[in-house]
């Protein structure tokens, strides 16, 4: 699994704000939280859609050509926790919950959105940045796809060009 779930006391102390109200200082702690359990992020391959994660859910895929942060609001912003965060609560939801992709991207998207926001970032600053590059990456030429990346999304997407391309990518690498 993705995350290495600590003991609850270490739980507890995760928590600094305490509202059980939408609150931005709570979705705070909350990126810290999940960005603490996830145990690898590998930032070395080619990934469509700009993020992915392993079959077994214990990496995170950045592609190795997204950017790591951008400047949002005049202020440098470092963006893989945003991603990471996407990505972990995806897996999580595809993988605990049988959901099917676009639900869990639904869900994935809205939390994404929700810890932008916490930060002071505007998610349509955002999400310009991550559509930008997300259309840059889509166009490359596959060649270095990792052999375990999750195909759950290409698969549910229906995206049977982009799934052949990256099967042709990790048979050339073997």
């Amino acid at each position: 699994m993705l995350v290495n779930a600590p003991l609850s006391a270490d739980t507890e102390n995760e928590v600094r704000t305490k509202s059980e109200d939408v609150d931005p200082n709570v979705m705070v702690d909350v990126l810290k939280a999940v960005i603490a359990r996830v145990k690898k992020i590998d930032r070395d391959h080619d990934i469509p859609y700009i993020a992915g994660y392993s079959q077994n859910g214990e990496k995170i895929y950045i592609d190795r050509h997204m950017p790591k942060s951008a400047k949002l609001g005049g202020k440098r912003v470092q963006t893989d926790r945003f991603l990471i965060l996407h990505e972990a609560v995806e897996k999580a939801l595809l993988d605990e919950l049988g959901l099917h992709y676009l639900h869990a991207h639904q869900i994935a998207l809205r939390t994404e959105r929700a810890a932008v926001e916490a930060e002071g970032q505007a998610w349509r600053e955002y999400n310009a940045f991550t559509k930008a590059h997300e259309r840059q990456i889509d166009d490359e030429n596959l060649k270095k796809v990792p052999d375990d990346l999750d195909l759950t999304p290409y698969r549910n997407e229906k995206d049977f060009q982009k799934l052949q391309q990256m099967v042709a990518a990790i048979k050339s690498e073997e």
